[in-house]
């Protein structure tokens, strides 16, 4: 069966690695590269036959993992690291080189083997890195923004490399490829920004008209691999392009529904990318050389972990994000794999110093998920012992926060919450992760406090152990879930409103303990749908009756089912009591009759409740007061009830009958 037999294998093996794993309660990555351990042609048995046709498809799974990270991550989102990602990267990779040609001169290496280590060891796992955080429910904290800022430039990094590292013998010849290679991406990048941002998701709307899920995905998947494969044959990394496609995309009407079809297929050829990385394993060559890979590893990790963390201590950044940083990012990446094979068919480099590195590339990987989960307990001993780094605020209260509304978010809608809260001077304070919102928030004398909410220094910073209600603006379910979950630690009966994506997002964050989860869409939606129908004039209760169905479905869960049946009823009987506004113009027969003698009730069955004069309103008006010009009345009644009284607030131009005429006589 060749190749098909292959795959089978290896999803069978897969399958069985991704159990135990499940059952210890490890990522499954760990079990995909046992598993390709047990199946490798370095271990006997059943083992898959053509190991280089597999290595291609896994770059299949690394351009779809770049291609979802695309769509999942748009540049609004990375705005906040861009300068750790444009600026930092390229330092980290300097000094790691630097470090790994300075060990590699220490184990007696030549100066082109020495500069090949250091290049191998500067790049992290994408792959790991995005698979370890999604396993830890932490993708889209701030120490996974910069994560992932860095491995993106590091990605396109490969690309200067892969041209430079063979022309180490000959520089005249690699500086020509460099500056060709620089021109290339330059070219496809204004293709893309200026193209493909009109053209992709136009294709995906003529795709969606025909409503075929199938035809969608075909679309989908062909638009990331078509476009990857395109910048290849441009001379480009096939990763780079698929990632840019995803880029372009997430920022289309369609960006959601790509992601969540494109998802099943990164995750199977994901898979047969960490059993390729297990199948290149030698445990032979491992156990005769276990002392040196031990050796290599543990001085490298350390090495690159303490480089990754000053940098994002040089950054700015505190608390435990250099730490986080520094645990998942130590490990060789899987493009250092693509780096040591090009420089084995150049001849650069020499098969011991290819599987010294593939072994300990493979061994930090693993290690990768345990290290991550180092960082949390870390953190915390360090903040036992030591003081905690302060976070910048504004506009503070000189008091102690107590009472107060906390508000996880800075955007627009956080402003407007903010703004609200403040006319009716209720105390807030505003915890916001982008530099800009914050500067924002600070223009508008709002409190606002620049940190990570899903951080516990900024949970504390905020007070919510004090705090009456906290309100989460941001549409992430992930951070949502962090948030919620730390602020429950410190406050466990805070109530707390979060912001939901959809149905399947709502009853998520109801299991986490939110007391209400609200959808901004849905309530537009409805807003819509009642302003409609009160046009179309159904009557009150109907429209009523439909909204209260429609939102019972969701805000249910937040009320036992007797009690939630109760207040709907109530809101119901309350919503019957219909009301209209009606404006007293100039002209109208009711300016400077008084309410007794206007006689409002006797002559159309309908009741004024309140009236509203000069910006000030007046409930229930005694029977002396006198209608005035501009006045807003508020009449509760039937249709044909309060029709009557704008009968009686006629315009000029209509004319009063003589019945209503004579009664005001």
């Amino acid at each position: 069966m060749g190749i098909a037999a292959d795959i089978v294998i290896i999803v069978v093996a897969a399958l069985l690695g991704a159990l135990i794993a499940q059952r210890l309660k490890q990522p499954l990555s760990l079990g995909y590269i046992l598993a390709g351990i047990v199946v490798g042609p370095h271990t006997g048995g059943i083992t898959v036959g053509d190991t280089h046709e597999i290595e291609m498809l896994a770059e299949i799974g690394v351009a779809l993992l770049l291609f979802a990270l695309g769509l999942e991550f748009s540049l609004s989102e990375l705005k906040p690291v861009r300068k750790i990602a444009l600026l930092g990267t390229p330092i980290q990779i300097t000094l790691s080189m630097a470090f790994g040609f300075g060990l590699g001169k220490a184990l007696g290496w030549d100066t082109p083997q020495a500069i090949w280590l250091g290049a191998m060891i500067s790049l992290s796992s994408t792959m790991v890195t995005l698979k370890t955080l999604t396993g830890k429910g932490l993708l889209g904290t701030l120490s996974s923004r910069v994560m992932i800022g860095i491995l993106i430039v590091q990605d396109l990094a490969v690309i200067p490399m892969m041209i430079i590292l063979p022309q180490l013998g000959n520089p005249e010849a690699g500086l020509p490829l460099l500056a060709m290679a620089a021109a290339k991406s330059v070219l496809f990048l204004f293709l893309m920004l200026y193209l493909g941002t009109r053209l992709l998701p136009w294709l995906l709307s003529y795709v969606a008209q025909w409503n075929s899920r199938e035809l969608f995905i075909l679309s989908t998947t062909a638009i990331g691999l078509g476009i990857g494969y395109a910048t290849h044959l441009f001379g480009l990394s096939f990763a780079f392009g698929a990632f840019v496609a995803g880029m372009v995309l997430s920022e289309s009407d369609y960006g959601h529904q790509a992601l969540s079809d494109i998802i099943p297929l990164r995750d199977i050829f994901g898979l047969l990318f960490f059993t390729s990385v297990g199948m290149l394993l030698d445990p032979s060559f491992l156990l005769a050389h276990w002392d040196k890979v031990l050796a290599l590893f543990l001085v490298v990790s350390l090495g690159k972990g303490t480089i990754f963390f000053l940098l994002a201590r040089l950054f700015g950044y505190g608390n435990i994000v250099p730490l986080a940083v520094g645990f998942g990012l130590f490990q060789i990446g899987e493009f250092s794999f693509v780096l040591a094979r090009v420089g084995l068919e150049s001849k650069a480099i020499d098969q011991n110093l290819y599987s010294l590195v593939l072994a300990v590339s493979v061994f930090s990987m693993i290690v990768t998920p345990f290290a991550a989960s180092l960082a949390a307990p870390l953190y915390n001993l360090k903040r036992r012992f030591l003081k905690p780094e302060p976070l910048q605020t504004e506009n503070l209260p000189d008091h102690e926060l107590s009472g107060h509304v906390v508000i996880a978010g800075g955007g627009r809608v956080g402003q407007h919450i903010a703004r609200i809260l403040s006319q009716l001077a209720v105390p807030c304070v505003i915890v916001e992760l982008n530099h800009q919102r914050m500067l924002e928030c600070k223009a508008a004398n709002f409190p606002v406090i620049y940190g990570d909410m899903s951080q516990p220094t900024a949970i504390e910073a905020a007070r919510v152990a004090a705090a009456r209600l906290l309100l989460i603006t941001t549409p992430s379910l992930v951070v949502s879930q962090a948030i919620v979950k730390l602020a429950h630690q410190l406050n466990p009966g805070l109530h707390i409103v979060a912001r939901a994506e959809g149905v399947a997002q709502t009853r998520e964050l109801y299991k986490n303990g939110v007391y209400m989860a609200v959808l901004p869409e849905m309530e537009a939606g409805l807003e819509i749908a009642r302003q409609a129908l009160l046009h179309l004039e159904i009557p009150v209760p109907v429209i009523q009756q439909y909204t209260d169905e429609v939102r019972q479905q969701l805000y249910a869960p937040m009320y036992s089912a007797q009690n939630y049946r109760l207040l709907a009823k109530l809101n119901t009987i309350k919503n019957l009591l219909e009301i209209s506004w009606v404006e007293i113009i100039a002209g109208s027969p009711l300016i400077g009759v008084s309410l007794k003698e206007a006689a409002v009730r006797t002559r159309t069955g309908a009741s004024v409740v309140g009236v509203v004069h000069e910006k000030a309103f007046h409930s229930n008006p005694k029977a002396e007061y006198a209608f005035a010009e501009g006045d807003l009345v508020a009449v509760v009644g039937n249709r044909q009830e309060r029709r009557a009284f704008q009968d009686m607030a006629l315009s000029p131009e209509k004319e009063m009958t003589a019945e209503f005429a004579r009664e005001l006589a």
